[in-house]
């Protein structure tokens, strides 16, 4: 199947239904005195990039937060009525995702869905990214069929990373196929592959392959500010780290072969039979922390980037 496929007339324009314009931009939205926000019913599909991995929250479901949570936090401020549903379960393919997530998602009627796949497949499975595109065409067909407003998911830039370097093709040419079924079916992108403040190291978790509180930050507001939605997040510029020595980012490279990737991919090879069954962070809709009768749990914990 040839990428081809997907392109039509104006395949270069991304629409979005409901506010949302224009690209990512650095500048804050300042929420001021908080409005209602256009949307009350709020579903995350996905894998462990929407789940939250990277991001410890004792206070959110199964212990992490992530850019989903946040986004919801923000989205909810003004709307009582406002519900968020988060069905990512970590570790899982595209067609996994759509075949478990897609129908429960429509059943839960939502008017914002937010849809990123794929990143499992192209780095650990060698995912042909024109055939997944087929495939998340049909989603996204069936998603957009509903009213709701869809955001997808580009992948980031690995090309500086050790080992996943080599997927960066594959990920640049699945990112075309995602922008232009976005333009097909009016959905909006949230575009991690030109966010360059994911380049610093410190948005990252220690293993690379996720992202840090700091990584889960920047990425929410650059979804709200795709959505064209004020908030109350604020960018942060983190100073760049000192440049090692040639040996010492070997020797780092070397340490996270050993401790993390080796161990991450023999875990997707070789599932052990003890591991608890993975399930969705919040398969029920409900008020998102902090928000009219979600109760008084603060939002940020102590310490945390907010």
């Amino acid at each position: 199947m040839n990428a081809a496929r997907f392109l039509e007339p104006g395949a270069g324009h991304t629409g979005a239904k409901g506010p949302a314009t224009g690209a990512f931009s650095p500048e804050p939205r300042s929420a001021g005195a908080w409005s209602p926000r256009p949307w009350s019913r709020y579903v995350a599909m996905g894998d462990s990039f929407t789940a939250g991995l990277g991001d410890p929250e004792p206070l959110s479901p199964g212990g992490i937060r992530g850019w989903a949570d946040r986004i919801a936090e923000e989205l909810s401020q003004g709307r009582g009525d406002f519900r968020y549903a988060n069905l990512a379960i970590s570790g899982l393919l595209l067609r996994q995702i759509i075949d478990q997530q897609l129908g429960p998602a429509i059943d839960l009627k939502p008017d914002l869905v937010t849809l990123s796949a794929g990143g499992n497949d192209l780095v650990f499975h060698r995912g042909d990214p024109d055939r997944m595109a087929a495939t998340l065409d049909a989603a996204v067909t069936a998603l957009s069929a509903t009213g709701a407003t869809v955001v997808l998911f580009t992948g980031p830039d690995w090309g500086e990373t050790p080992l996943l370097g080599h997927t960066r093709g594959k990920v640049a040419v699945f990112n075309e196929n995602i922008r232009t079924i976005a333009a097909r079916h009016n959905g909006v992108i949230a575009d991690l592959w030109t966010l360059r403040q994911l380049a610093d190291p410190r948005m990252w978790d220690r293993d690379r392959l996720h992202f840090s509180p700091l990584g889960h930050h920047t990425i929410a507001t650059m979804v709200l500010d795709t959505l064209n939605v004020p908030h109350s997040l604020r960018p942060l510029e983190p100073k760049p780290m000192p440049a090692g020595s040639w040996r010492e980012t070997r020797a780092e490279d070397l340490a996270w072969v050993t401790h993390y990737l080796f161990p991450w991919m023999m875990s997707r090879i070789r599932p052990r039979a003890d591991d608890p069954p993975l399930t969705a962070k919040r398969p029920e809709p409900g008020p998102a922390l902090g928000s009219p009768g979600a109760g008084s749990a603060p939002l940020v914990r102590p310490g945390s980037v907010g």
